[in-house]
C-alpha cells in the first residue's frame, strides 16, 4: 500500500489549529500536538463561560433588586412574591433597570407588591 503524504490537507489542518491557538503561551502556540489539546480545552472553557455568564448576570440583577428593596424597607423575597401575586410580569433584568433608572416607578412597584401581601 502506498504511503499517504497529505500535502495541502495536512498544511491546512495545521494552519487551522495554529490560528485557533494564536496568542497562547509557550509550546502551546506552535507545537501541533500541544496546540490541539490547548484548542480543545479552550473550547470547553469557552462553552462553560457562556453558561456562567448568564448565571452571573441574573445574580447581579438580584443583588441590585435586593439593595433597592432594602432601601425601601422590603425584603427581596417578599417583593418578588408580591410581584407574582400582583401580576407584575417583569423579569429581574427589567426590574433592576427600573430600580436604577426610574426610582419613582420602582417605588410604585414596591408599593403594589407589598399591598398585595397584606
Amino acid at each position: 500500500m502506498p504511503r499517504v503524504r497529505r500535502g495541502a490537507a495536512r498544511r491546512q489542518s495545521k494552519k487551522r489549529v495554529l490560528k485557533a491557538v494564536k496568542g497562547f503561551y509557550g509550546p502551546r502556540k506552535n507545537q501541533i500536538r500541544l496546540a490541539k489539546e490547548a484548542a480543545v480545552r479552550a473550547g470547553v472553557y469557552a462553552r462553560v463561560g457562556r453558561r456562567q455568564k448568564k448565571r452571573k448576570f441574573r445574580e447581579m440583577w438580584i443583588i441590585r433588586l435586593n439593595a433597592a428593596c432594602r432601601q425601601r424597607g422590603v425584603r427581596y423575597s417578599t417583593f418578588i412574591n408580591g410581584c407574582k401575586k400582583a401580576g407584575i410580569a417583569l423579569n429581574r433584568k427589567m426590574l433592576s433597570e427600573i430600580a436604577i433608572a426610574d426610582t419613582a416607578a420602582f417605588d410604585l412597584l414596591v408599593q403594589k407588591a407589598t399591598s398585595v401581601q397584606k
